[in-house]
């Protein structure tokens, strides 16, 4: 089961950064390098799990993911939202076929 808990606790951290001093803080100066900066690392990061993946290094197939979710959840904060969103989102997709979710959403 995944710790919601510390998803949310991240993402304490990551609203208390957006205005913080870009020199003093990572996240901050991804923040204010804007949305191209942010999109950049996510996927970086991706294609750094891919290869993991494809090389079977389940170590780092998680240090990757885990970079993954961590620069999506700055990304997410970059617009305005939460873990709490992709949250929803995941409750109102549960027990739905993917096929069937993929065609609403191109039904749209």
């Amino acid at each position: 089961m995944i710790d919601i808990e510390v998803l949310h606790r991240v993402s304490e951290t990551l609203a208390s950064r957006k205005d913080a001093d870009p020199e003093s803080s990572y996240v901050s100066g991804l923040f204010h390098k804007g949305t191209d900066a942010i999109c950049k690392k996510v996927a970086e990061e991706a294609a750094e799990t891919i290869m993991a993946a494809k090389d079977k290094d389940l170590l780092h197939v998680v240090w990757e993911v885990t970079d993954v979710w961590f620069h999506t959840l700055v990304l997410l904060h970059h617009f305005g939202l939460s873990v709490d969103d992709v949250l929803a989102e995941f409750r109102r997709r549960e027990g739905v076929s993917g096929i069937d979710e993929k065609k609403s959403r191109t039904a749209v």
